[in-house]
């Protein structure tokens, strides 16, 4: 069954068990706590059409929409319980305490009986429909549409080891090679072609789940592979070594499986994100309304530097590889790139005065307030780069890419610790940091960066 389908009936699920919830604790709320007539009024339709959007948000930012198929039992349950009694309280907050009652013990009741109701028509329809897809993944009928890639004897190892599992969860599909010869596993799954053709394999068989049948000492081939494919919605797993095993990157969830690690491309929980955006926002809006005098004290300034525009545009390459304008204010003469793209240095003659001035305070990256109105730039994030440097990079670390899977920033842990770089060997060693961030991303290391940022500007250290 296709997630989507999956996931429209999922929200259509838990859309009617909210409102027959409400429906539920209205009527004994009015009959048994207030002991009044039940009376159907305008704050009981209100309820029945608000309510149910304010637990269908809560429940996504919880991310329990994000990959439905994934669910388990008892992850289930926590999110269950959790989001209740989160919505719980918070409709208790907004619309219940301000009712006229006899005695405090009439709140505790309200509070208990919505969780009560809510929590049980809500999780056993969830506990069925979710055992039914279980059951259905285990049976064969509807498991992860599965890429195998490699095709030596240690991918023919793995294929037959995951398909006499007692409990399958793969269908697969068919494998890729790496090299062009090794195709042991051509008599038992169809080979679709080489790993070159990645992108193009996954995106025409709408695979879910790959798996690279290489040793994870083989890191060059590794990075490639994984860099080609993280980032969208396919789950990565590869085969761990003994040094994985020992330091704890193996993580099992399920006794039956294979010895496997998946690859999280993801770090930050969806609420962080939702939150991370609004902050964007927010921010963004009091910046550029806070820095208005700033704004035309630089735009004079750079008017008067020399001749040309006040704001420099340049393409810059964003989130999933999309093109955009960045917006900066212009630091150098005009024709700076006449000789072709060059990076800047600390010396570079075409600076202008207040442009060097403004690079020491990162007063030029301002105007990308507005990118990040736009949706093209985040406040936190690794910094974009042009095309024609990412090429030069992706030759010597593939896993560049890794960094246009989320939306760039106007600061990042890379431009913190070095500024901007001079040179390809030094926009590698800020890659390190930024790939670290990906990595390890939370609204709290956000929240670290933009602070050290501001010292930096405090502190004229910008490089």
């Amino acid at each position: 069954m296709q997630q989507r389908l999956l996931v429209l009936l999922f929200v259509l699920m838990d859309w009617i068990t909210a409102i027959s919830a409400w429906v539920i604790f209205y009527y004994f709320r009015k009959t048994s706590i207030e002991q009044v007539d039940f009376t159907v009024n305008d704050s009981f339709y209100l309820g029945i059409f608000l309510i149910p959007i304010l637990w269908l948000v809560l429940y996504y930012l919880q991310g329990t929409y994000h990959d439905v198929k994934r669910l388990y039992r008892f992850k289930l349950f926590n999110l269950s319980f959790i989001g209740t009694l989160l919505g719980s309280v918070l409709i208790f907050f907004t619309l219940l305490l301000d009712d006229e009652i006899s005695g405090y013990q009439q709140y505790y009741k309200s509070m208990f009986l919505l969780f009560g109701i809510h929590f049980s028509l809500v999780f056993i329809p969830r506990l069925i429909f979710i055992s039914v897809i279980v059951s259905r993944i285990h049976s064969g009928k509807n498991g992860f549409k599965t890429l195998l890639i490699g095709g030596s004897d240690k991918a023919v190892e793995i294929y037959n080891e995951i398909v006499n599992l007692p409990r399958g969860i793969n269908q697969f599909i068919g494998f890729v090679n790496i090299n062009g010869v090794d195709r042991q596993l051509e008599n038992q799954l169809n080979y679709l072609g080489h790993a070159k053709d990645l992108e193009k394999i996954l995106r025409e068989h709408e695979v879910e789940e790959v798996i690279i049948a290489l040793e994870s000492v083989e890191h060059d081939k590794l990075k490639a592979i994984i860099g080609q494919i993280e980032g969208g919605s396919v789950t990565i797993k590869i085969l761990p070594d003994m040094y994985d095993i020992l330091s704890g990157s193996v993580k099992m969830t399920n006794i039956f499986g294979a010895l496997l690690i998946e690859v999280n491309a993801e770090t930050m929980p969806i609420l962080q994100q939702a939150i991370k955006r609004f902050m964007d926002v927010v921010l963004s809006v009091f910046a550029i309304i806070f820095l208005i005098p700033v704004y035309v004290f630089l735009a004079i300034g750079v008017k008067m530097s020399s001749p040309g525009p006040i704001f420099f545009m340049q393409e810059r390459i964003g989130l999933k590889g999309i093109p955009f304008k960045i917006i900066k204010f212009r630091t150098m003469y005009i024709d700076a790139e006449k000789h072709g793209p060059q990076l800047s240095s600390s010396n570079d003659p075409r600076i202008t005065k207040i442009g060097k001035f403004m690079r020491k305070l990162r007063l030029d990256e301002f105007p990308q307030f507005f990118n990040v109105l736009k949706g093209e730039m985040s406040l936190v994030g690794p910094r974009p780069e042009r095309q024609f440097f990412i090429d030069q990079i992706v030759q010597i670390e593939p896993q560049f890419l890794h960094l246009t899977k989320v939306r760039p920033g106007i600061t990042s842990w890379g431009q913190v610790k070095y500024g901007y770089a001079e040179n390809v060997d030094q926009m590698l060693q800020r890659m390190k940091f930024d790939l670290l961030y990906l990595k390890n991303r939370t609204l709290a290391l956000d929240i670290k960066i933009m602070l050290y940022t501001v010292l930096i500007i405090v502190k004229a250290k910008g490089k």
